[in-house]
């Protein structure tokens, strides 16, 4: 018997090509593209050096978040979405670039979200968390530990259901779904998961605060290489629990299903690493895990370029 129990696959997360218009898929392209360049823009402005391999090892550590599907009420699943930890702990512009690391290469690599809507996935899945969850935790940056702890929960709750809202009225204005109804299912299934977010969030940073507060700050950081190396651990560990993830559909999967419209979601045309599997090993156990390991690698080396991108283009204007 394995030591791995063999699941179908890692559930797939994003909104797939078919479930939005072709005018809408073009809009939100042109706004990610938009927001990306501010992002970048503003990151150089507020360039860290001490951020870079921070920024690949959260990048790492969102996407083996995001491979492990843990069971909520009715049935359904939901994942880490980690786009307001990545702004707490990075900034929000470099919070975007590195959620924008992991969309794309989740796509292009593991066909989680098609590559028509990539930008409309970029918006609900680290736009808009990011902005919301960042918006509400910088109110109480000069709060105590406490306080900070419990607003950054509530704003990673707050980051899902806003998330969801912007899914629901892309859905609504697609034509997929009346926004009637697409709403408060989408806000129903979201607020259950987005506890687990609330809680992944708060556990991660009450951790960092207690161990090295320095990383939440301008302060000196020697020593950080060894953060980076336990947060390294800490993402293989994540990437061994895979294949244990919940097999329930995640919560815009349930949605689409009890609506009706799931039928119109399109396969992606490239195949490289379908399912987080390798393709030669079939599917789950160490095949999931070396997949993941590979996506990891490969996220965390995205995030780390788009962050010395912005290095460079701050020397370049100064």
């Amino acid at each position: 018997m394995p030591f791995f129990p063999i699941v179908a696959s890692i559930q797939r997360l994003h909104i797939p090509d078919g479930f939005l218009s072709l005018p809408m898929s073009i809009v939100c392209w042109l706004l990610s593209a938009l927001l990306l360049a501010l992002a970048l823009r503003a990151a150089q402005a507020t360039f860290e050096e001490r951020l870079i391999p921070l920024a690949g090892i959260m990048a790492a550590f969102i996407f083996a978040g995001q491979m492990i599907n843990f069971p909520v009420a009715g049935g359904t699943s939901g994942h880490l979405l980690g786009a307001t930890l990545a702004a707490i702990m990075l900034g929000p512009w470099l919070g975007l670039l590195v959620m924008a690391s992991v969309i794309g290469l989740q796509a292009l690599l593991f066909q989680d979200g098609g590559l028509l809507v990539m930008g409309a996935n970029f918006l609900v899945m680290g736009a808009v968390p990011v902005m919301v969850g960042y918006g509400l935790y910088r109110l109480v940056l000069n709060g105590s530990r406490r306080v900070k702890l419990l607003t950054a929960a509530f704003a990673a709750w707050l980051s899902i259901l806003a998330a969801a809202f912007v899914t629901a009225l892309m859905l609504g204005l697609s034509g997929t779904s009346s926004l009637r109804i697409a709403i408060p299912a989408m806000l129903g299934v979201h607020a259950f998961i987005g506890l687990g977010e609330a809680l992944i969030t708060g556990a991660a940073l009450s951790f960092i605060m207690r161990t090295r507060p320095a990383l939440l700050t301008d302060s000196d950081t020697s020593g950080s290489r060894g953060w980076i190396a336990a947060g390294a651990v800490v993402t293989l560990g994540v990437l061994l629990l895979a294949p244990l993830a919940s097999s329930s559909p995640d919560g815009l999967e349930s949605v689409a299903a009890q609506l009706g419209f799931m039928e119109r979601a399109v396969e992606a045309p490239i195949d490289i690493l379908p399912g987080y599997n390798i393709p030669a090993l079939g599917e789950g156990g160490l095949s999931t895990i070396l997949a993941g390991l590979v996506g990891a690698v490969v996220v965390a080396a995205a995030a780390v370029g788009l962050a010395r991108l912005a290095g460079r283009g701050r020397q370049k204007n100064r």
